[in-house]
């Protein structure tokens, strides 16, 4: 799949590179952020989780998967992780940034400029997204982008030793303004 780079004012949307690895572990390795994120996210985050993402991604041909540049560093990512079979009309949303940068309008932006991306330049038809019940930042950032929340998974997820309800959002491409 294509990766596009997307500049936007204070960001930049890029392809990730292998000189990023010193980036990705200073901000990376937070505690906070790791517990809105899925195990294979860890924490600590490390020199070798870096240099095994930063492989992982660059031989990942399906998926457009980004780094968030902020002044000058991969300071957090996003992705779009399509489906397959009868959901291949469907991808996935994910994202974090470091915790220097919340609160800035930063992940907000960069969703609204990957949702742009995912329905002009894919076969995409529904972007969705799976929040934990604990993060009402990124519901947030979803419903300021549009997506609707269309079900609650009730102690669908085990993070951090708690048994956690898990929040769907999606947003169709036939309701997207755009």
């Amino acid at each position: 799949m294509h990766v596009p780079l997307i500049q936007r004012e204070g960001f930049i949307l890029r392809p990730w590179d292998q000189t990023d690895a010193t980036a990705l572990v200073k901000h990376a390795n937070n505690p906070r952020v790791a517990a809105q994120l899925r195990d294979g996210f860890p924490y600590p985050y490390t020199p070798g989780d870096a240099k095994r993402w930063l492989e992982m991604v660059g031989n990942n041909r399906e998926d457009v998967i980004l780094a968030i540049e902020v002044r000058g560093e991969a300071a957090g990512g996003i992705g779009l992780h399509g489906m397959k079979d009868v959901y291949k009309y469907n991808s996935e949303i994910g994202y974090w940034l470091s915790e220097t940068h919340w609160n800035k309008g930063i992940i907000t932006e960069a969703v609204r400029a990957m949702v742009t991306y995912a329905f002009e330049e894919t076969p995409w038809l529904r972007l969705f997204a799976c929040i934990y019940e604990n993060n009402p930042a990124s519901m947030r950032v979803l419903e300021k982008n549009g997506f609707a929340l269309e079900a609650i998974h009730r102690k669908a997820v085990m993070k951090g030793g708690l048994m956690m309800d898990e929040h769907l959002y999606a947003l169709l491409k036939d309701q997207w303004s755009g």
